[in-house]
């Protein structure tokens, strides 16, 4: 009989798994449920990307690309970005297609981080970075952020994680779970206290098209003294409602592209070639349909912001993203048992704050990325919920 403990290893075994999957498990078990715990559009993807996805694969475009994707998709991303944040990078040197945002953020940290490493997270945030920073030997130096602060990352906060060891800090901005967003007059100062460091930036910008009000999304690598040392991590799956078609791209310095570019060609070779073609097209053409699927979500922010505000839950404005991250402190229950009891009870799902690190306790995350009635719903029975518990 095989002893697997002996031969896993402990890296691995010793990993916590998604708090996020848990629910999501949880939830599929109970009948009925109406969930608000997935951070996916539930809009189709725009019609037009999908003929572009469907006219390649009509005229065979079924082969590997190249490595660093279709040099018409890279440069397409380039002038994206000169577009959105006034920056200019090379589409041969500077820019890569991933599998996803995901599997740029896991380049990006294995490129990094060496063990005996130690990377700064923010926290709450999206619960990938930590695992990954892990498994590559490295150390991960969480820094609490405030609803006091609107979820942001401050100067003075950063400068105390500092450590002589420092090679990295995440900057998940807009921020899942608690829509938090960083403002150039915060990026400055950041930038301020990293400018003559050795510490890179992975300035993760999934969510960039997703803010709200008359300010746009800036990047830190807009930022004086920053470009050299950002690598920006973005995708099509939030933006473009292309969760399926797993696309996103890593862009940065020529030096640690290369570097992250080695290890996608052994793991990876390729991202998928029809999702490559389509977005060509999303980069091109798809403006109008972003700016309508944001309008819609600012719609049901505002609805819910505003619901759990009278329901007695504290509940911060998010600026970007797509959830809202309501306090459930006085309720007396931890993050878990509310989000446990409110399934079990009312048949709706949302996340426990904790699954984004410990400064997420007392708070849970509920994601707008659905339709107005399954809100409507939603509310109705959280606020039937709240009202037992006050009951007893």
């Amino acid at each position: 009989m095989i002893d697997y403990d002996s031969i896993l290893s402990k890296k691995v075994t010793q990993l916590k798994p998604s708090g996020i999957r848990k629910f999501f498990d949880l939830a599929s078990e109970v009948e009925g449920v109406i969930s608000l715990s997935v951070g996916e559009p539930d809009f189709k993807t725009p019609w037009h990307i999908r003929e572009a996805g469907i006219t390649s694969l009509k005229q065979g475009r079924t082969h590997y690309t190249a490595n660093a994707g279709l040099s018409e998709l890279r440069l397409e991303i380039s002038k994206y970005l000169k577009r959105k944040i006034n920056v200019e990078y090379d589409p041969k040197s500077e820019i890569f297609v991933t599998v996803g945002g995901s599997e740029a953020i896991d380049l990006a940290i294995r490129t990094i981080i060496a063990p005996g490493d130690d990377m700064l997270l923010p926290i709450p945030s999206f619960v990938c970075y930590d695992p990954i920073c892990r498994l590559s030997g490295g150390n991960v130096v969480t820094i609490e952020t405030k609803q006091e602060d609107d979820f942001r990352l401050t100067a003075d906060a950063l400068k105390k994680s500092i450590t002589p060891n420092t090679k990295l800090l995440v900057l998940p901005y807009p921020n899942n779970p608690t829509g938090g967003v960083m403002r150039r007059e915060h990026l400055e100062e950041i930038a301020e206290v990293l400018r003559g460091t050795n510490i890179m930036v992975l300035s993760d910008e999934i969510y960039s098209e997703l803010t709200y009000g008359s300010e746009r999304h800036v990047s830190i690598a807009e930022i004086d003294g920053m470009r050299e040392r950002t690598i920006i991590i973005n995708g099509f799956s939030k933006a473009y409602a292309m969760t399926g078609w797993r696309l996103g791209y890593a862009v940065g310095p020529a030096p640690v592209i290369r570097q992250m570019l080695k290890v996608h060609q052994y793991a990876i070779m390729s991202s998928p070639t029809t999702s490559q073609y389509a977005a060509v097209v999303a980069m091109r053409d798809c403006d109008e349909e972003i700016a309508s699927m944001v309008q819609q979500y600012d719609m049901r922010r505002k609805l819910l912001v505003s619901s759990f505000n009278k329901m007695g839950l504290s509940c911060f404005t998010p600026e970007g993203a797509f959830y809202v991250f309501p306090c459930i402190r006085s309720t007396g229950l931890s993050s878990e048992d509310f989000c446990e009891r409110l399934l079990r009870s009312k048949k709706v799902a949302v996340v426990p704050g904790n699954a984004f690190g410990d400064s997420g306790e007392g708070y849970v995350r509920v994601s707008y990325s659905y339709s107005v009635d399954h809100l409507i719903e939603a509310l109705k029975r959280i606020e039937e919920f709240l009202a037992e518990l006050k009951e007893g």
